[in-house]
């Protein structure tokens, strides 16, 4: 179900279905919460699932001039308790798992589980700080039809260009309709985020890192920085997929997701 609540002064669109153990799916940048379908049409069936449009993509619009990940990650946390919601496992891809960080810096008695898929804990470096600035520029100018054509190759490995077509054009559309003020806000943001690198040795529950074999923005040697740094962490490296190994290979990322749930 489709629903649409007033959180910190914007109006989140969010998706809630199914019941049992809530899992909450929080999407990467540009995209909006459909980049999950792959895995809500499965995982409905024994979870309940909340999936939103974080503010500033998808139907959540916002008009603020910068959004940090920490309002990302309150929108939910405020969610959340809006919908009485006091344990759940996050499920964060790319931006996502930042934002799931951030929720459990911020607010760790709600977090049963962590999914870390494609993600870095980082913070930006000095060249790439100034790159997701002018980056944010360039979205606001260019507009996101430019940004989609120029790097929608980034995103997804060769074998799904090649295999998967209603794949390409699904990431493609999401990327396209994403409201470019929405998305240089929260560009703005993530120039700005933390390093959670210190945090990770405090995670002291199951947690499952996830990456595509193919991956060149967070690469497996990012999702290995991780793993050592988290006691309880394992680590799955996906064949034959690129940044959105959820949309790439679904059937090994549910694969994953249910192993890890089932062992919680």
């Amino acid at each position: 179900m489709i629903s649409k609540l007033k959180i910190r002064g914007i109006n989140l669109v969010y998706e809630d279905m199914g019941t049992g153990d809530v899992i909450v799916f929080i999407h990467g940048q540009p995209f909006n919460r459909s980049m999950w379908n792959y895995q809500s049409q499965v995982f409905s069936k024994t979870n309940r699932l909340i999936v939103p449009d974080l503010r500033g993509y998808g139907e959540s619009i916002t008009t603020e001039s910068i959004v940090l990940l920490d309002e990302l990650a309150l929108d939910i946390i405020y969610l959340l308790n809006e919908l009485n919601i006091s344990k759940a496992v996050f499920v964060g891809l790319s931006m996502g798992g930042q934002v799931a960080l951030e929720i459990y810096r911020l607010a760790p008695h709600l977090v049963k589980g962590l999914v870390l898929a494609d993600t870095d804990a980082r913070a930006e470096d000095a060249t790439s700080y100034l790159n997701r600035k002018a980056l944010a520029k360039r979205l606001l100018t260019d507009g996101m039809e430019s940004y989609t054509t120029q790097n929608i190759g980034h995103y997804l490995c060769k074998n799904t260009f090649d295999t998967k077509q209603e794949v390409v054009d699904h990431l493609n559309t999401m990327m396209i309709n994403t409201d470019a003020a929405g998305a240089a806000a929260v560009q703005l943001g993530r120039a700005e985020r933390r390093d959670h690198s210190g945090i990770l040795s405090n995670i002291d529950f199951p947690t499952l890192i996830i990456v595509g074999d193919q991956d060149v923005f967070t690469p497996v040697s990012t999702a290995e920085y991780m793993q050592t740094r988290i006691s309880k962490a394992a680590l799955a490296i996906i064949k034959d997929a690129g940044h959105m190994p959820n949309m790439e290979q679904p059937e090994q990322f549910n694969q994953l997701l249910k192993n890890y749930l089932d062992k919680l």
